[in-house]
């Protein structure tokens, strides 16, 4: 942990500022493990491989954690060499570059970097949080930028002060929380007046209805995380097949495909074959393991932009349903 992080960090529960304690320090200054401590010491908290660490290690995100250590480098665009991360920021964000240079931004569900990397790029200072510990993968990943702070902690619980990040984002991560609109409202406090924020969801209409994934859901959520991903392993390959054949079908091909209960990237994305397969193992893995699933519809995301009282609010289709604005 960067010693720079102690400016914005406060205790969730009391909000008082945090002291250092029983600190190892790496060559380069940085606190490879210690205590974060109240003034009266009765509340502390761990840094863990560098990663100050608010939550238990064990939570309902660990299937995240594990899908985001396992595959921690398929969708990192320096890794991947596509630019396909990059493109989804921008295209949900509409920030550019040259805004993000030097202002702090927290990124909520970080999972192994994706999108991270790519505000770091643009010489933003970023504060990546997790509640798994994909923070770990994260870390491995983007650990040459000098600007990247690690969290792991609970996005109703931020431990922030007020009002410290100039943009907040969290692109596919809050329909997986338990309740998507306190984790929506939670994530003002900690930004400015005057901040951005976007955030993006699945989108909730009646063709969403009739995904094979939420009539799957029921039963395969409750899969013990590395039995279910060892099914997919088995059955994505044959699926892929099936759902790349449908596709060829003239005009309604790409609706039947929909309903093959596969992610397939193929023709979407240039990648590598051994690369796609790897995506839609992900991805379709990422369908059935979390513990929640909750798309929103574009109404919902509106009134509560509106509620908390933002300005140049958008909410459009880009990918996903995704809605930002700027703070008042």
């Amino acid at each position: 942990m960067k010693l720079e992080l102690l400016k914005v960090l406060k205790d969730p529960v009391s909000g008082e500022k945090f002291r250092l304690v029983e600190e190892i320090l790496d060559e380069k200054g940085q606190v490879v493990s210690g205590v974060l401590s109240t003034s009266k010491g009765d509340i502390s908290y761990p840094i863990i491989n560098n990663i100050p660490r608010f939550v238990n290690m064990s939570n309902y995100a660990d299937n995240f954690g594990m899908q985001w250590n396992l595959f921690s480098k398929t969708q990192i665009d320096s890794f991947s060499g596509v630019n396909v991360s990059e493109k989804r920021f921008y295209s949900a964000t509409n920030w550019s570059k040259s805004e993000l240079s030097g202002k702090w931004v927290l990124d909520i569900g970080c999972g192994a970097g994706r999108f991270a990397e790519i505000a770091l790029n643009s010489g933003a200072i970023v504060v990546a949080l997790d509640y798994s510990n994909s923070v770990d993968a994260c870390y491995t990943n983007l650990l040459k930028h000098e600007n990247l702070y690690l969290v792991q902690a609970d996005i109703y619980s931020l431990p922030f002060q007020p009002e410290t990040f100039d943009y907040v984002y969290s692109l596919g991560v809050l329909q997986h929380t338990p309740d998507v609109k306190l984790s929506f409202l939670s994530l003002l406090p900690v930004l400015k007046t005057g901040g951005k924020l976007c955030v993006d969801f699945y989108e909730k209409s009646w063709k969403s209805k009739f995904l094979p994934k939420y009539m799957i859901r029921p039963i395969s959520k409750h899969i013990p995380k590395k039995v279910l991903l060892d099914g997919l392993k088995i059955v994505v390959p044959p699926l892929l097949l099936i759902s790349r054949t449908v596709n060829l079908i003239p005009f309604l091909g790409k609706y039947l495909k929909r309903l093959i209960p596969v992610a397939n990237h193929f023709d979407e994305v240039p990648l590598t074959r051994k690369q796609l397969l790897e995506w839609s193992l992900l991805d379709t893995f990422d369908w059935f393991s979390p513990a929640y699933d909750n798309p929103q519809s574009a109404d919902t995301v509106l009134n509560w932009f509106n509620g908390a009282g933002f300005e140049n609010i958008e909410v459009l289709r880009a990918g996903h349903l995704v809605g930002r604005g700027k703070k008042l």
